[in-house]
C-alpha cells in the first residue's frame, strides 16, 4: 500500500484502468449485438477463453475478536483483474493486488494469480455481511460469501438484579439481563442444585429473564445462578444472594426430661432465625446460665436453624425444676420450657454363689492296681477311666425319682456319697448342684 498523496493516484489509476476494460467489454458487447451472424462454436471458444471462478467462495463463522480469511479462486485470469466489495455498503475493499479501504484490519494476500484472500483482523460485529469476489469481465462475473461474526453472551449487570434482602411472605422478582449474537438463552436455579418451590411447584431450572416467587419463605434462601447461553463458549453465570427475614422460631424436642441424684443430663432446644438470633438458657428465677463445672451450653449454627443444647454435670436436687432456652432477633424474641424432675436411681442386684467344701477321710485305692502309673506319680490319684456311663446314668436316675434307694458308691471311690446328699434334699437344683459338687471333689 501506498501513502498520502500517491494513494490517490493509485486509487485512481487502478479505477481508470478497471474502467477502460470494462468499457471495453461494454462496447465489444455492443458491436456483438449489431452483428446478425455469429457462430455457436465461436461464443463457445470465447466464453472458455474468459476467467471462471473455480469453486464458491464459503461462508465463514468467526468468534468476535479473531481472524477471518474469505477466500476467491478464478481458473483463466489472464489479464483481467480481481476485486472485492463489502456488498452492503458497496465499499471497494481492494483491486487485484492493492488495497484500496482505509480499514487497517484489512488486508489482501494472493497466490499464483489464482488464489486470491481477504483478511480481516480483530473481527468486529460491523464487519459481519456479504462480501463480494469480481472479475471485471464483461458482463462482471462474482461470487459471494458470508462473514458470520458471532459473540459469546454477556450479564449486563446495571439491569441484573444485586444480593437481595427481603421479608418472608413478601413477592420477590430478580432479574437477569443478558447480550450476545445469537441472543442468548437465559435461566435461573439455585447454586446448590436443589429443587425450590416455584408458582406451587418443585423445580430444578426457570427459564427466562425474570425468576418471580410470590410469598417468599425461609427454604427459598439460597444463592442463585443466572446462566446465560447461545452455543457460543463459554456460557457465563452471575450469583445472586436471596436472604429472607423472619423472626424466630423454636422447637424442642422433650419438654419433660428425668434424671438421678449424680447423674449427667442434657437439655435441648432448635431454632430457626435471620438475621441470626442472639441464643442463651436461663434457670427458672430469670437467672441466664454461664459455661463452667456445673453447666455447658453448646451452639451449633446451620445456615439459618441453630441447636441448643445445656449439659447439667452431677445432678444434685437443687437442680430439678424449669429451664428455658431463648432465642432473639432484630425482628422479635421466643422462648421455650423444659421441665427436669427427679426419678429413681437404678438399683443393682448382686448374687453370691458359694460351693461347699467335703472333707476326704481316707485316700482312694483303685480297682486296678495294674493300671497305676509308674515313675513318681501320685499313688492317691483315683482312676476315673473304668467308671462306666451306666454308673453315673444310675445314680442321677435315683436322684430325680426319689429319695431311696440311696446313692451307689462309685467303684474304688470313698464313701462320700451318701454324706453328699445328706446335706439335703429341699429341691431338685440342689441335688443336681450337690451331684456336680461330688464329681469334682471325687477327681
Amino acid at each position: 500500500m501506498l501513502n498520502g498523496g500517491s494513494v490517490a493516484v493509485v486509487v485512481v489509476t487502478i479505477f481508470f484502468n478497471f474502467m477502460i476494460i470494462s468499457t471495453e467489454a461494454v462496447l465489444g458487447r455492443n458491436t456483438r449485438t449489431t452483428e446478425s451472424k455469429v457462430s455457436i462454436v465461436g461464443d463457445l471458444n470465447h466464453d472458455m477463453s474468459f476467467p471462471k471462478f473455480a469453486e464458491p467462495i464459503p461462508n465463514v463463522t468467526v468468534t468476535v475478536g479473531r481472524d477471518a480469511l474469505l477466500a476467491c479462486v478464478v481458473d483463466n485470469l489472464r489479464g483481467f483483474k480481481v476485486a472485492w466489495v463489502r456488498v452492503d455498503t458497496q465499499t471497494i475493499l481492494s483491486i487485484h493486488h492493492n488495497v484500496i479501504t482505509q480499514n487497517p484490519r484489512i488486508s489482501l494476500s494472493y497466490n499464483d494469480h489464482r488464489s486470491w484472500y481477504l483478511h480481516i483482523k480483530n473481527v468486529q460485529e460491523s464487519d459481519r455481511g456479504w462480501y463480494m469476489c469480481q472479475v471485471n469481465t464483461d458482463p462482471m462475473r462474482s461470487r459471494q460469501g458470508y462473514l458470520q461474526v458471532v459473540v459469546p453472551p454477556s450479564i449486563i449487570d446495571r439491569e441484573t438484579s444485586s444480593d437481595m434482602v427481603v421479608l418472608e411472605s413478601t413477592n420477590v422478582s430478580l432479574t437477569c439481563k443478558a447480550r450476545g449474537y445469537p441472543e442468548p438463552y437465559v435461566m435461573w436455579r439455585r447454586e446448590d442444585g436443589e429443587n425450590y418451590r416455584y408458582n406451587g411447584e418443585s423445580v430444578n431450572v426457570v427459564d427466562g429473564e425474570i425468576l418471580f416467587i410470590t410469598k417468599v419463605s425461609r427454604l427459598h434462601m439460597a444463592n442463585y445462578l443466572c446462566i446465560a447461553s447461545n452455543g457460543v463458549p463459554p456460557s457465563i453465570s452471575k450469583r445472586v444472594q436471596l436472604k429472607v427475614q423472619f423472626p424466630p422460631m423454636l422447637t424442642i424436642p422433650n419438654q419433660l426430661e428425668g434424671a438421678y441424684i449424680g447423674q449427667d443430663v442434657s437439655l435441648e432446644c432448635h431454632t430457626e432465625a435471620f438475621p441470626t438470633s442472639i441464643n442463651y438458657w436461663t434457670t427458672e428465677r430469670g437467672d441466664m446460665i454461664i459455661s463452667g463445672d456445673k453447666y455447658e451450653a453448646v451452639s451449633m449454627d446451620s445456615g439459618y436453624k441453630k441447636y441448643m443444647m445445656l449439659k447439667i454435670r452431677n445432678v444434685s436436687p437443687n437442680d430439678f425444676g424449669s429451664y428455658m432456652c431463648v432465642a432473639k432477633n432484630s425482628l422479635g424474641e421466643t422462648d421455650g420450657v423444659i421441665k427436669l424432675e427427679e426419678i429413681p436411681a437404678p438399683t443393682t442386684l448382686r448374687v453370691t454363689t458359694t460351693i461347699p467344701t467335703l472333707p476326704v477321710k481316707k485316700k482312694a485305692k483303685s480297682r486296678f492296681p495294674d493300671r497305676q502309673e509308674r515313675g513318681g506319680v501320685d499313688q492317691n490319684r483315683v482312676e476315673m477311666d473304668s467308671i462306666s456311663e451306666s454308673d453315673f446314668e444310675y445314680e442321677y436316675d435315683d436322684i430325680m425319682s426319689s429319695r431311696s434307694p440311696s446313692i451307689k458308691n462309685l467303684p474304688g471311690a470313698y464313701s462320700v456319697g451318701n454324706r453328699c446328699f445328706e446335706v439335703g434334699w429341699s429341691s431338685m437344683v440342689n441335688s443336681v448342684f450337690l451331684l456336680v459338687t461330688c464329681v469334682v471333689v471325687l477327681r
